[in-house]
């Protein structure tokens, strides 16, 4: 079943979009502390390594705590892979309160649920593979920095690949079991996520660009002796 196919047998089922955004809302118990709990994981999370990676890059306090910017960088990336999963298991716990929807349960979102879940995962272990520990956690907010830009799969893709492909898992995930309301906390992770770029892209390029000053600097005094 192509793309296309899949479209199409989502409209027959749902009708229009506006028609299923109008149902889609029923499918969600706001009533339920679950629900609450896995969205405050949701934002807490990257909003608690920017924090920490900006104090340790201003302060070296990690670096100082651990004795070495290496073992700090790992403490960090202990941390926020244990922040991960415990939200992962906040988001299984709140799917299980969450009502199910019966006209997600088709074949056609099963198919697109395991492509958006298998290419999530897909994006996000091999982003982790081509940066390493360090460079996925970091690293450069230690002073760890990577000799070259990564340019081949999955970043040849998108600059973000374990972001958006843990979107796309969460969502697979929501479509998988046929629940609206893992869509709309996906919702809430693909706009945390972007909410995170918008500090940290900049951020990550001006470290890149302080240092490409400081080695032209280098090489200009090196020059003039």
């Amino acid at each position: 079943m192509s793309g296309l196919d899949i479209k199409q047998a989502l409209l027959d089922e749902f009708g229009s979009p506006s028609e299923f955004y109008a149902s889609f809302m029923t499918y969600v118990d706001f009533s339920k502390t679950s629900l609450y709990i896995c969205a405050a994981s949701i934002l807490f999370n990257p909003t608690f390594w920017n924090i920490v990676a900006r104090l340790e890059y201003n302060t070296h306090f990690l670096t100082k705590l651990a004795g070495g910017a290496k073992k700090g960088c790992y403490a960090l990336a202990v941390t926020i892979f244990s922040l991960g999963i415990l939200r992962d298991f906040l988001y299984e716990q709140a799917l299980r309160d969450q009502p199910y929807c019966a006209r997600l349960d088709i074949p056609p979102t099963k198919m697109l649920a395991a492509v958006l879940f298998g290419y999530g995962n897909i994006l996000v272990l091999s982003s982790m593979y081509a940066l390493g520990v360090t460079g996925t956690y970091l690293g450069d907010y230690f002073g760890i920095l990577m000799d070259d830009r990564v340019t081949g799969f999955p970043f040849n893709i998108t600059d973000n690949p374990m972001y958006y492909g843990s979107f796309l898992s969460f969502l697979g995930t929501a479509l998988w079991f046929s629940k609206p309301a893992g869509i709309l906390l996906s919702l809430v992770v693909l706009v945390m996520y972007l909410i995170a770029l918008r500090f940290e892209e900049p951020f990550t390029a001006e470290i890149y660009a302080k240092r490409e000053r400081e080695r032209a600097a280098a090489a200009d005094g090196k020059k003039s002796k």
